[in-house]
């Protein structure tokens, strides 16, 4: 069979796993009786059943899609964790994983598939149909794939995933956070699986570099934070993206935003106003940015920063940048200020900076006032107020000594729309300001709602009952660049539709 060590002998299996000397073990087929299974004792700590029950034909049933959900599913049992080690140290003795590494993922499980069948034959170990699937689909996910988080990762209600440590991890599914009953097996495999997904990107996470910013192969954001600074091992927290990319139709279908409300940002995107997207951690600002460039023409330019490529965008023509950590002597550093630098000889027509966190601000606002007009970002913040105070303590975190009034002007001459997002206490997300940059009298920054998000009362199952309203203003600030990209009708159409809708 491929992929198996064997010695002299025939015997596949590590002294462990053998007869005496006398009475060599060979390896039974899959579906083989009680006469070929009897030629291994089965190990002292496996109960004796009266009969030894033959394992399923190769394929005969397939694997499940995916595990039972958490916490409704049973919780696997302690030996179930130590059938699985057994079978798992005698599979890693026996295939040859240089040679399994050539294969396709679904040959390659195919071929664990059919070893571990034989090595459950031979240890004559007493399970269900069911529980040898499941087995079987346990160690197929650890050696190709991501471990236990496997099905979880399969499953598309899912927000965060969230490990803390090898035996409690827990998810976020509509909002509310539960625990699972899915465990690794000990602290080396939940860090061999952060190892494995990190190097994917050409990071890495260990003791000298504890803490690591990653993506998996479809964008979902990770971070890993291991011991010495973890003190109960290992935490990873994966925040998943949908397999399906949301848009502003389905947002609207959540309730995140109104239909007029989505009509306002879909015109906000397309005629190239400067946005900021501002919210608390886990309100959607990285998918709001995403729905926002659905509206961008398709034969722009856009480029994107980004600390880990999570952004998805439709159009044709992205050039897509990430920063780079230091590597073991601390060199060759890449930042996010010398991204959006670099990005400014690269003939952009829109700069997209995934997450604005320090002093690469200043140099997004140039961007921004110096003809790259439909730039985006986002910030942390609460409230659109709270937003442009943000950006000021980033810009002096930089060390620019530019008096207040000169730093407040170029937000003002470069920020021209800022969307709040928040995630409300029953865990919906919803989109509660659209507000305007519209000047400075003084020294204060002016701005002025469009839309806002009222929030009513709740229903009998606690979920928050509120509306999107207008703020009444006919005409915003935009209202000229609307009209230069021959947009002004529909703006007006979807304003008025917001006002009756408030009356």
């Amino acid at each position: 069979m491929f992929g198996k060590r064997g010695n002299d002998d025939g015997n596949r299996f590590t002294p462990e796993f053998r007869q005496p000397a006398s009475a060599p073990a060979t390896i039974a087929p899959a579906a083989a009786g009680p006469a070929d299974t009897a030629v291994l004792a089965r190990p002292a700590a496996t109960p004796q059943p009266s009969a030894p029950v033959a394992p399923p034909a190769r394929r005969a049933v397939e694997a499940p899609p995916m595990a039972p959900e958490p916490r409704r599913g049973r919780e696997k049992s302690e030996t179930y964790y130590d059938t699985k080690s057994q079978v798992f140290s005698a599979l890693i003795d026996t295939i040859d994983l240089s040679q399994l590494a050539k294969l396709d993922p679904e040959s390659a499980r195919e071929e664990i598939r059919d070893i571990v069948n034989d090595i459950i034959a031979i240890k004559n170990f007493a399970m269900s149909i069911a529980e040898q699937e499941e087995l079987l689909e346990d160690i197929c996910n650890d050696v190709l794939g991501y471990g236990p988080l496997e099905p979880l990762l399969a499953r598309d209600d899912i927000a965060d995933i969230m490990v803390n440590g090898s035996k409690n991890v827990y998810i976020e599914v509509n909002g509310k956070v539960e625990q699972t009953g899915i465990r690794f097996r000990d602290n080396q495999q939940l860090l061999n699986i952060c190892q494995r997904i990190v190097s994917q990107v050409g990071r890495r996470v260990d003791e000298s570099s504890p803490i690591c910013d990653a993506r998996l192969p479809d964008g979902s954001r990770v971070n890993v934070i291991a011991p010495p600074l973890a003190i109960d091992g290992t935490a990873l927290t994966i925040r998943k993206f949908k397999k399906d990319k949301l848009t502003l139709d389905q947002l609207v279908k959540f309730g995140a935003i109104s239909p007029q409300g989505a009509e306002v940002l879909k015109i906000i995107g397309r005629v190239r106003c400067n946005i900021v997207i501002s919210g608390g951690t886990g309100s959607g600002k990285t998918t709001l940015l995403n729905c926002l460039t659905n509206y961008i023409d398709r034969d722009e330019r856009v480029i994107t920063c980004e600390d880990s490529a999570e952004l998805q965008l439709q159009q044709p023509h992205v050039v897509r940048l990430e920063t780079r950590p230091p590597n073991l002597e601390g060199e060759g550093e890449v930042t996010m200020r010398d991204l959006v630098k670099n990005c400014l000889r690269m003939r952009p027509e829109r700069i997209i900076v995934g997450e604005v966190r320090g002093p690469e601000v200043f140099d997004l606002l140039q961007a921004m006032n110096t003809g790259h007009d439909g730039s985006m970002g986002t910030i942390h913040s609460n409230s659109p107020r709270e937003c442009l105070n943000r950006i000021e303590s980033m810009i002096a975190m930089g060390g620019y000594s530019l008096p207040q009034k000169t730093v407040r002007e170029i937000v003002v001459g470069s920020i021209d729309v800022i969307i709040q997002a928040a995630r409300l206490r029953d865990g919906s997300r919803r989109i509660t300001h659209i507000t305007e940059v519209i000047g400075m009298e003084g020294d204060v920054v002016i701005t002025q709602d469009i839309v806002l998000y009222n929030i009513k009362g709740e229903d009998a199952n606690g979920r928050l009952l509120g509306e999107h309203v207008s703020t009444g203003i006919g005409r915003p600030h935009f209202w000229e660049r609307a009209r230069y990209y021959g947009e002004e009708q529909r703006l007006a159409i979807a304003l008025e539709a917001m006002e009756k809708r408030a009356d």
